[in-house]
């Protein structure tokens, strides 16, 4: 059987992005590819699936709007998610793949969507701070 968790890494270092922080024994990587605005993404092996959350912001005083444009964004994305955690504290991206047949090209699609949200949206995100 094929380690997931070592696989993914493989993957990572093959797209050049750098792992930052590893627990072995809950299988979860930190990345960073500051490059293209990349800063503490999660990825979590959570059988059986992988999740990807990366915190975009905090959530601001004037949420109602900023909840219907998230709704409204999450339609123009490609892979993954706005959302916003239980407490209320942060705005996050995530995306969640199936572990069992997960390939290079699905995790980098991912990854390249968080990516693009960041680069097209972030700049509207950071008017409701």
């Amino acid at each position: 059987m094929v380690d997931k968790f070592n696989l993914i890494k493989g993957f990572l270092n093959d797209m050049e992005i750098s792992i930052t922080k590893e627990d072995k024994a809950e299988e979860l990587v930190i990345v960073e590819d500051e490059e293209n605005g990349i800063k503490n993404l999660v990825i979590d092996c959570e059988a059986p699936i992988v999740v990807l959350e990366q915190v975009i912001m905090k959530v601001p005083q004037n949420k109602n709007t900023l909840y219907k444009r998230l709704l409204q964004l999450n339609r123009e994305l490609v892979h993954g998610a706005f959302v916003v955690d239980e407490a209320e504290t942060y705005i996050i991206f995530r995306d969640t793949l199936q572990l069992e047949n997960l390939d290079r090209n699905e995790l980098e699609g991912s990854i390249h969507a968080l990516t693009l949200a960041l680069s097209e949206y972030g700049s509207e995100l950071l008017e409701y701070v």
